[in-house]
């Protein structure tokens, strides 16, 4: 191996270990709190009709109950609310608890006037995200608990027409699905809340029948029936936190502007603030308290039950988890406002900004800012408060009398709750009919609180700056100062809007005073996406924001948008720069999930290699040597682009189309590029930029990286297991060792065959593989045992011909003495091709097995419901893999050597990887289908 060989993997092992490390570990701590349960937690099992207990023996339907509760309920005589908690990915239906437990000391806060009903279902904790074999079962399965669930209402007067669902994780997914049974009524669910759940397209296609299901519940939602309108639908995405699904994938894909459709991220909903794992979004209390707080929000008191309007229900939605204007929902004031208290207590306000903090003492107070020698030279008026325990605090005054105002209007709705305190914003030229801005500033309670205001022109508050290159490696800092004593600055992150960039943003605040201040808050903001995360500071400081996206922009809308609530009189520095592992970072979180494709071009590009050098030479390099080509990348990525720039024209894209040809898969760089579906025929490749091209030849590097070490890591393994089984065996230097005799190859192939059709594909698959790495381990043994003979064995100086039996042991050539074979160099040298070869396609077969490894899980966790694995996405895929696998056993370098079919073989190679990376990074179960190819061919060229 060359030393220039290693040191180049190792740097790109290096840069992976980076990447991976920040995708894994680059994130703030959990900073959510735990729930808990106050009462021992009990799930009653609700009883199903026979048909479907028998027809789903995996599954189960429960009620969530604690306590007395829990007493009460157990004759199944509910008066509450249905909701429905669906688990995810290997999920428990025991992870309904946080809602359920929460939700039980609501209602009891709430002297129970009324409280909801909890129930969860047992899935089995199948692993539906990576095998979507299950997902219609499920779904299937969801609707009849539905059907049972509001069938323990029949005997209320006023029973619940439908269920609201909560999803998490596939059970988001699952939760949609429901619309595209044929017999299901869509006025049955009327509210879907998921959580961390990849609507977008699945996190790892292994199968064509996840993406199948994906594609079905994509057009039945795209399809813009009426009877999906009403459905209200609300996902929530985890963060940087979650790495299994990245919250870009959480957008919900449905018709532009339907108004009943939100998708957001935890970051950015009020009172919450924190970023989760793909675990403890279900957990977590900060966002459980939300939506328990929406859930009572949504329910009508006269009848107990979720309200049926669909602009109400997304109006408290709006509420908890968009804008909280810390109101009370449904709160309401008399359209014209009277202040009480006397004048005493009203103060007009000259200057341009107000800073007060109240006394201890409870007393009445108003601030007066007039308006009209303002609105020409302002465009708007800013106005915070920390601890005001009131409301209704800004109002703009419509009559006024004398220095007081007697009557106004409510402003308050406007406000937004900060994690420090509450701020508001107001755009003077709204405010034609008010003459004056009045702040309440009443101190009822004796409580002290602060407040500021001011007025702004929100231009002149507003500073642009380029953020650096991404290839800048953190070298070139874009910078600016902000040395006004303005509360409020907005920064403009020019070109700042794809997933591949990544930075750090350092703040630098300080004041020239020693006081106390109210905290600064820094928010980042996109305008396409709500993914707002914010940090808090008190100065003086120097705070580091990592700045990422979870969605590229769509269109031609303005960049991301840091926004500062800043302390009066003080200075701030931001300094922007390129974070590289980061961008890494960023570039395994979205096109990870093509990592195998490129491995797959690697494994195949050096096997390619390998047979090239045995037609030049007549023997094969060693399997490092050759993955080890660091100019394997350019070989294909070159062909791939020319394909691209050919399919932007229309007469080669119709070309295609006519062909068959399935649509070119590009990288997942946007919850919008991974649909996972069958494009449409105007889904064509756009005109791509130069960073797509370096982030593919980035990913095929890293791919070959993968390949390189992992096929070492595997011949270091497999040395290790014939060290440990030499001990079994008697020491042979035959080259054939391991392999089967022909009539038990016919035998073995049948019998593989029907054991993956009668179980599963996998199955078969991994059998096959054992028995083709026992050839691998034999000729290992046999390279060992060579070795140590020829070691043993004196040099001979000369050819002659060899003494008598007592010293044959010290050959250097294979000679044949008295008919029997002598050992020699080109013995060794025989077994060492055949054994380099089998390394090879030992490597190459190991990738069918990684990728169809969740169908051989769903079949064990499965197998004592059914035996065999129905559907089955290897089956009959698999058929070619394992066949070939079997004959390949007995091949080896001489007979393939003076094969017809070696040439053909090794130039079928390169166009077979430019191909897979066309049509292969959103299918990732056509890996294996491709691979299929070269075995069948090696497979020829051994016998003929």
């Amino acid at each position: 191996m060359k030393i220039a060989t290693v040191a180049f993997y190792g740097c790109t092992l290096g840069l992976l270990a980076m990447g991976l490390r920040e995708l894994l570990s680059g994130f703030e701590e959990n900073r959510c709190s735990m729930t808990y349960m106050f009462e021992y937690p009990e799930y009653r099992r609700v009883q199903l009709p026979q048909r479907v207990a028998q027809r789903y023996p995996g599954y189960g339907l429960y009620l969530y109950g604690e306590g007395l509760y829990a007493r009460e309920t157990r004759g199944l005589k509910l008066s509450g609310a249905p909701v429905l908690f669906l688990p995810g990915n290997a999920g428990s239906y025991k992870q309904a608890r946080s809602l359920g437990s929460v939700a039980l000391r609501k209602a009891e806060a709430m002297e129970n006037k009324f409280h909801l009903n909890v129930f969860t279902v047992d899935f089995n904790e199948e692993l539906v995200a990576l095998y979507g074999g299950s997902l219609y079962k499920q779904t299937r399965f969801l609707h009849e608990c539905i059907k049972a669930i509001l069938r323990l209402y029949k005997s209320q007067a006023q029973p619940p027409r439908s269920v609201v669902l909560v999803g998490h994780s596939m059970g988001g997914v699952v939760a949609r699905a429901l619309f595209t049974l044929p017999r299901f009524s869509p006025q049955l669910v009327s509210l879907i809340l998921t959580q961390a759940s990849p609507h977008s397209a699945p996190v790892l296609p292994l199968d064509a029948q996840l993406l199948e299901f994906y594609s079905a519940v994509r057009e039945r939602w795209y399809s813009g029936a009426g009877d999906l309108h009403n459905v209200t639908v609300l996902s929530v995405g985890g963060g940087y936190r979650d790495y299994q699904v990245r919250s870009g994938l959480a957008t919900l894909p449905c018709p532009v502007g339907d108004p009943n459709k939100l998708s957001l991220v935890v970051t950015a909903v009020p009172r919450t603030w924190v970023s989760t794992d793909h675990l403890s979004i279900v957990w977590c209390k900060e966002l459980v308290l939300a939506t328990v707080r929406a859930f009572f929000d949504l329910i009508d008191p006269n009848t107990k039950q979720f309200i049926d309007d669909p602009v109400q229900r997304m109006t408290v939605l709006r509420h908890h988890f968009v804008r909280h204007p810390v109101r009370l929902l449904g709160f309401q004031e008399d359209a014209h406002i009277r202040f009480p208290g006397p004048a005493e207590a009203w103060t007009e306000v000259n200057t341009l900004r107000l800073a007060y903090s109240s006394p201890k003492e409870p007393h009445v107070k108003y601030f007066l800012f007039a308006l009209s020698s303002r609105r020409k030279a302002y465009s708007h008026f800013y106005c915070r408060n920390s601890n005001l325990e009131m409301t209704s605090w800004l109002y703009g005054c419509t009559r006024m009398e004398g220095s007081v105002c007697v009557q106004g209007v409510d402003l308050s709705w406007g406000t937004e709750l900060l994690p420090a305190y509450k701020a508001i914003t107001v755009k003077l030229s709204d405010l034609s009919s008010i003459s004056h801005l009045v702040i309440g500033a009443s101190n009822l309670s004796g409580r002290q609180f602060s407040v500021e205001c001011e007025w702004l022109i929100l231009e002149s508050r507003t500073v642009t700056v380029p953020v650096p290159h991404v290839l800048s490696f953190g070298l070139t800092v874009s910078d600016v100062t902000l040395s006004s004593s303005g509360l409020f600055h907005n920064i403009q992150l020019q070109h700042f809007h794809q997933v591949y960039q990544a930075f750090r943003i350092t703040i630098m605040g300080q004041c020239k005073t020693a006081k106390d201040r109210l905290p600064s808050v820094y928010r980042l903001t996109v305008p396409w996406f709500r993914e707002d995360s914010f940090s808090t500071a008190s100065l003086p400081s120097v705070t580091e924001i990592p700045a990422m996206l979870h969605t590229s922009r769509p269109g031609n809308t303005s960049s991301a948008l840091l926004q500062l609530h800043t302390a009066p009189n003080c200075q701030y520095k931001i300094l922007v720069r390129t974070s590289f592992p980061k961008v890494l970072g960023q570039v395994l979180r979205f096109c990870g999930s093509t990592l195998p494709v490129y491995t797959a071009v690697g494994l195949l590009l050096a096997l390619e290699g390998q047979l090239k050098a045995l037609l030049r030479t007549g023997h094969l390099v060693k399997m490092s040597e050759a993955v080890g080509g660091v100019a394997l990348p350019l070989k294909v990525e070159l062909p791939v682009y020319l394909l691209h720039l050919l399919l932007r024209l229309r007469w080669f894209q119709e070309g295609w189309t006519a062909l068959w040809l399935p649509p070119v898969d590009g990288l997942p760089l946007s919850s919008l590029d991974a649909s996972g579906g069958d494009a449409e025929p105007s889904d064509w490749p756009a005109p791509e930029e130069e960073w797509t091209r370096l982030l593919s030849l980035v990913l095929c590097l890293l791919g070959a990286t993968v390949a390189f070490w992992g096929s070492t890591l595997l011949e270091l393994f497999l040395r290790l297991c014939s060290l440990l089984l030499a001990p079994l065996h008697r020491p042979s230097a035959s080259r054939d060792g391991g392999t089967l005799h022909p009539w038990l190859q016919l035998l073995l192939v049948p019998s593989l065959c029907l054991l993956g059709w009668a179980t599963c594909g996998a199955l078969a698959l991994t059998c096959a593989f054992l028995l083709y790495l026992y050839r691998v381990l034999r000729l290992q043994m046999s390279k060992r045992t060579l070795k140590n003979v020829l070691n043993l064995a004196p040099q001979q100086q000369n050819g002659e011909k060899e003494k008598e039996s007592g010293d044959a042991e010290g050959q250097n050539h294979l000679k044949e003495c008295n008919g029997a074979p002598v050992l020699s160099e080109s013995v060794l040298q025989e077994v060492t091709d055949d054994l380099q070869l089998h390394l090879s396609l030992s490597a190459l077969l190991t990738l069918p097995l990684i990728l169809s490894a969740p169908s051989l899980l769903h079949w064990a966790r499965s197998l004592r419901y059914s035996v065999r694995l129905d559907p089955d996405p290897c089956w009959p895929f698999a058929l070619p893999v394992l066949t070939s696998t079997i004959l390949l056993i007995n091949c080896n370098t001489l007979t393939l050597r003076h094969s017809k079919l070696l040439a053909l073989t090794s130039h079928v190679l390169l166009p077979l990887c430019i191909v897979m990376v066309t049509i292969s990074m959103l299918h990732l179960y056509r890996v294996t289908h491709f691979l299929c190819v070269p075995l069948g061919l090696l497979v020829l060229a051994c016998r003929l």
